[in-house]
């Protein structure tokens, strides 16, 4: 029994190193399977895709968002205490500057307007009779009637008379420009906002009648990076094109970069800068958030190729360059604009095959296989 036993486990090893043994050569062959699957074909040459880069003209464009703010915005408010006698507009009505906009009660200042014109008027006569006076005591005097210390006296008379007219004239003044404060006008063109005030209400200098905003035009202001400063300012002394783009139309607003603040904001190093649209329609409103476009300047005949094939290294941005040869050279290179999928590069002519797929693979000074033909950018 124990003889059979003894044979029985010697078989039962003898299968198990056969299974073990087969086992292990097809994990070696698997393996070598994958290691030739994976190793380039072609003597070693990289399979990659390249593109040409070409010379063409690229407009910096900064795009940011702005908001739009009025050019002018007033706070109406009245001069004197008083009530106010009529109202003469509606809320949210647009007015022409010069509009008339509310009426207060002028009756007070009418009456001390027409005492100053009567006490002008007295005094004004009493002049003239010292002026005869004084014309005639000069008669006297050249006939030797009368002392010249007479005819002196008449004339610091008439003097004063002449003083008195002038205070008359300028209490007149005071009298009408008191009248004008009864009579409130629009002093901008613009849109009426809330009417809180109504016939009878009595007002102070201290309270807002309405606020008037101007609308057309109408700025729109937008932070440019500080980095680009002396070509948004080229651009504001040429009152370059600036584009806003409103949601719901097709069509960007088209204005004019008119103002660049005198101030870098050191928190966020950005430059506040301002554009002017025409808004006969109305499109662009007080307080709305619009993307504004504009072109700071223009890079001609720039080398441009996709950014796929910019490599950020240690050393700094580098690509591979493809000769006649299908070899691929290591080159550093300056990035100078990006836009798109695309960028401007120096240190790469215009014609020459760059590498945008495939870089991990590529070995400076190695062999390259071509996918596809070269892409123009």
């Amino acid at each position: 029994m124990k003889k059979h036993t003894a044979v029985s486990f010697a078989a039962v090893l003898v299968v198990a190193v056969a299974a073990g043994a087969w086992w292990w050569s097809g994990q070696k062959d698997r393996t070598a399977a994958k290691a030739g699957a994976a190793a380039p074909a072609g003597g070693g040459a990289a399979l990659v895709t390249i593109a040409a880069a070409v010379k063409q003209t690229v407009p910096v464009t900064v795009q940011v968002n702005g908001s739009v703010v009025s050019l002018n915005s007033v706070d109406l408010r009245p001069q004197v205490t008083n009530t106010v006698r009529e109202v003469h507009i509606r809320e949210g009505q647009f007015v022409k500057a010069g509009q008339l906009l509310f009426t207060l009660d002028d009756r007070p200042d009418q009456a001390n307007l027409a005492k100053a014109r009567a006490q002008q008027q007295k005094d004004e006569a009493t002049l003239a009779d010292l002026e005869r006076q004084y014309k005639r005591s000069q008669d006297l005097v050249a006939q030797n009637f009368i002392a010249r210390s007479a005819a002196d006296s008449t004339l610091s008379q008439l003097e004063a008379q002449k003083a008195a007219v002038a205070a008359d004239r300028a209490a007149v003044q005071a009298a009408q420009v008191a009248l004008g404060y009864a009579t409130l006008r629009a002093p901008i063109a613009g849109r009426i906002g809330a009417v809180n005030i109504y016939p009878g209400s009595l007002v102070q200098p201290t309270a807002s009648l309405v606020t008037i905003t101007q609308l057309d035009p109408i700025a729109v202001s937008f932070p440019v990076p500080e980095g680009q400063l002396q070509d948004l300012l080229a651009a504001a002394r040429a009152q370059t094109p600036v584009e806003a783009l409103v949601p719901d139309r097709k069509k960007p607003l088209v204005g004019k970069l008119n103002f660049v603040d005198n101030t870098v904001d050191p928190l966020i190093g950005t430059v506040r800068a301002k554009a002017v649209f025409s808004n006969e329609d109305q499109a662009l409103w007080p307080g709305q958030f619009v993307e504004t476009r504009v072109i700071v300047r223009t890079l001609r005949d720039a080398t441009v190729v996709p950014a796929a094939a910019i490599m950020m290294l240690t050393e700094g941005s580098s690509l591979y360059v493809v000769d006649a040869e299908q070899k691929a050279t290591r080159r550093k290179v300056q990035t100078l604009y990006t836009f798109g999928t695309n960028v401007v590069v120096s240190g790469v002519q215009p014609g020459e095959q760059v590498v945008i797929e495939g870089k991990q693979n590529v070995k400076p000074g190695g062999k390259v296989r071509v996918e596809r033909p070269a892409e123009r950018v």
